[in-house]
């Protein structure tokens, strides 16, 4: 139990953090060619767009990624209080 609550507390960070940078990647090659990137789109624009927060564009995946590390957390600590075998 301890082992799928650990899996569960720390992967889905890391595909959330994965998933955040790539897309920073991106955003800061945009930003170094002297474009705007447009968030909605994905793509490089000429002109300024307005900033839509990652929730906003991916909820799913936010919330999800989450409430994964929060379940994870909950079958630790029920690892945690079982008594051994």
């Amino acid at each position: 139990m301890i082992r799928l609550g650990l899996l569960l507390l720390i992967l889905p960070l890391f595909v959330l953090m994965g998933v955040y940078f790539w897309e920073l990647n991106d955003v800061r090659a945009c930003h170094l060619d002297g474009g705007h990137w447009n968030y909605l789109t994905e793509t490089c624009r000429q002109t300024p767009q307005p900033f839509v927060p990652w929730v906003d564009r991916a909820p799913l995946l936010v919330n999800g990624g989450m409430l994964l590390s929060v379940l994870g957390l909950v079958l630790c600590m029920i690892g945690f209080y079982q008594k051994r075998r």
